[in-house]
């Protein structure tokens, strides 16, 4: 079974078909979607959409680690990553 990838692209040409928005709009609406998901995590804040999920910011403390060619063991910097969280109806339709 081959996945693909969903694209931006992909994402305006559906807003597209369904909502009849002309391609370019649907374009700038996925990328002003986007943009403002990615404002704001940088802030720092969870974003929620509803019947979907939850994105939050999370900080991962240092630690040691390995570097697999040498195995010389470093410290793994502390750092922030993005952490999602699937809502309960769609948790139990991809395990259906």
């Amino acid at each position: 079974m081959k996945r693909s990838n969903v694209t931006r692209k992909d994402l305006a040409k559906s807003i597209h078909e369904k909502m009849g928005f002309s391609q370019r709009s649907a374009a700038d609406l996925v990328d002003s979607v986007f943009a403002s998901l990615k404002k704001s995590l940088l802030k720092e804040e969870s974003v929620k959409l509803v019947q979907f999920g939850t994105f939050t910011v999370r900080e991962k403390s240092p630690r040691i680690g390995r570097n697999p060619r040498t195995g010389e063991t470093m410290e793994i910097a502390p750092r922030s990553m993005v952490s999602f969280k699937p809502s309960k109806g769609l948790r139990e339709k991809l395990n259906k």
